[in-house]
């Protein structure tokens, strides 16, 4: 009978004295560098706002009192608060009757609305806010100009408000809705929907009185993840709000750390408050989802998902989720298309189409930042991707293969940046490398350590899980074999994992190419990346080249989600 190993402390590298167990050095350096990824931030943050006053014989809250006695401090929390939450609000309930009529029903349009639909999550936040601009702005809106063409004697709509925001927003992120709503439906016993159709209860009393509060655990944690993700947004707050005079704390944030000297105690504070804010709102979440046994349907017993037929409706449902396609996707690619040849904004006419050009194209890959934000965000991207995933997978293996105590707690901790607004963490590392006596602020260096942060849960949650179905049978007998912990992880481990390391990289590489909220406060001379590129052209007022640029990155990320899904599809019917 063999014995067993004791579990141990994870910070113990060595073997304890008489038991001859190795412990792997790999794993433990992983999970130190992923609770150091993790934790310096935070700690470095709230240090920040201590020591950041204006100078010597300042208070120790200062930075606090200068914040929360600012004018206008309480109008920029309830902006924030109501731009977050309308936002979340309008995500959710599109996705939600989108994913409804996906799963429940045979609604025209259904895969075009799973391929299609997903595309705004691919664009970045700054193209897809400014290809709104182009739409509604009251003085150039595509939209607005076709309005005044019919008649209409003012502009009916301004992108320009705290409604304008909400609608950006909401727009972008209704497709996250969707995929979590469609998960949700899919694991939903319909037996009680059947029930009451066979009972004689309409279509509207059924899934009001019966869906809807049978999915109210999956609606609040899914407003409570957009509303956490909208407070922490700076794209549309910086190119929306700021014009419009409408304060919110990212756009705070970016303000105090841009000005002569910068603010970084203030910015600090800010950050601070938006930390709490979210943490507020992850603890709402957790409490009231404590009981959840109410809302079980999926028993032992298996079900099969009812498919609702709309008859005569299916058309009009159709035609609305094309309507749903050409607002999310359709209509802000054309305008960025469009705009790119154009040598100044014009509506579509004869006298535009006689007027396209290339040249903005090759002006915009003139401009010697432009080349170093491309060539950047491919360093960055590949390199995060390749780190993300080498951690996360000898950090999974810690957490679930290892006998440590306190293991928990390790998975608990790398994967705490996932509820961290991405301007948040950047004020952090600002904070943590303006203290620590190590020059990287402004530098590449300083952005992969910020990408790396953002990222790491993600490729964590994917490394485990695939971990989880791998049985450690296999690891026990390469060990018995003589292989060390090197050898079975490379020649086993690895290979198990290819799939989830395939599509883990792969995604962590699409989004570090679009990341922006922490590449903003961050970057530094010769350290650009596409994103922060693509914002000063627009505050430089170059919106026919941001056009080209931004036209251009969309067909490449299109193209790299596209190669994401082939090499998904290809493990899923290969898994070899």
């Amino acid at each position: 009978m063999s014995q067993a190993v004791p579990s141990r402390p994870f910070w113990r590298l060595s073997p304890a004295p008489g038991r001859g167990y190795s412990w792997p050095l790999v794993p433990s350096l992983a999970s130190l560098a992923a609770a150091y990824l993790a934790l310096s931030p935070v700690i470095f943050l709230i240090y920040g706002t201590l020591v950041g006053g204006d100078g010597p014989g300042q208070s120790l809250f200062a930075s606090y009192l200068r914040a929360y006695t600012a004018p206008g401090a309480v109008r920029m929390l309830g902006n924030s608060v109501t731009y977050a939450a309308g936002a979340a609000v309008l995500s959710l309930l599109l996705g939600t009757i989108l994913a409804w009529l996906h799963e429940r029903t045979n609604t025209a349009f259904r895969g075009t609305l799973f391929i299609l639909g997903i595309v705004p999550l691919i664009l970045p936040g700054v193209l897809f806010t400014i290809a709104w601009i182009f739409l509604l702005s009251p003085n150039i809106g595509l939209v607005n100009l076709a309005a005044r063409t019919l008649g209409v004697p003012t502009a009916p709509f301004n992108i320009y408000s705290l409604g304008g925001m909400i609608w950006v927003d909401g727009l972008h992120y209704s497709p996250f809705a969707f995929l979590m709503m469609s998960a949700a439906f899919r694991s939903m016993n319909p037996a009680l929907e059947e029930s009451a159709f066979v009972s004689g209860a309409g279509l509207g009393t059924t899934v009001r009185r019966i869906t809807l509060r049978l999915m109210a655990p999956s609606l609040l944690s899914v407003f409570l993840l957009l509303f956490i993700r909208n407070l922490g947004t700076f794209e549309v707050p910086a190119l929306i709000g700021r014009p419009a005079g409408i304060e919110v704390f990212t756009a705070k944030i970016w303000a105090a750390t841009r000005r002569y000297p910068p603010d970084f105690g203030l910015a600090g504070v800010y950050a601070l408050t938006l930390l709490l804010l979210t943490s507020v709102g992850l603890f709402v979440n957790s409490r009231l989802l404590r009981d959840t046994r109410r809302y079980a349907t999926v028993t032992g017993e298996g079900f099969r998902g009812r498919v609702l037929d709309l008859g005569p409706w299916r058309a009009v449902t159709g035609a609305g989720v094309l309507a749903y396609l050409t607002i999310i996707a359709l209509m802000p690619l054309a305008v960025l298309l469009w705009n790119s040849f154009l040598p100044f904004f014009m509506p579509p006419s004869r006298q535009a189409l006689a007027a396209v050009t290339l040249h903005n194209y090759a002006v915009a890959f003139s401009y010697p930042q432009v080349a170093r934000g491309l060539r950047n965000s491919l360093i960055l991207a590949v390199g995060t991707a390749a780190l993300t995933m080498l951690i996360s997978a000898s950090v999974a293996w810690m957490v679930v293969r290892s006998r440590t105590r306190g293991r928990w707690l390790l998975d608990v901790v790398a994967t705490f940046p996932i509820t961290l607004p991405g301007i948040v963490i950047g004020v952090g590392l600002i904070w943590t490398y303006l203290t620590l006596p190590v020059p990287i602020y402004g530098t590449l260096w300083i952005l992969l350590i910020a990408y790396l942060t953002r990222f790491l849960p993600y490729g964590i949650r994917a490394c485990g899980a695939a971990l989880t179905q791998i049985h450690r049978e296999l690891e026990d007998a390469g060990e018995l074999s003589g292989g060390t912990w090197g050898v079975r992880f490379r020649r086993i481990v690895l290979p198990l994992l290819r799939p989830a390391l395939i599509a883990g990289g792969t995604y962590i590489l699409i989004v570090s190419v679009r990341e922006f909220s922490s590449s903003v406060l961050l970057w530094g001379p010769r350290a650009e990346v596409l994103s922060v590129v693509l914002f000063d052209l627009w505050q430089s007022g170059l919106f026919q080249q941001v056009s080209a640029m931004g036209s251009a990155l969309c067909a490449g990320l299109i193209v790299l989600a596209a190669a994401f899904w082939w090499v998904n599809r290809r493990q899923e019917l290969n898994p070899g």
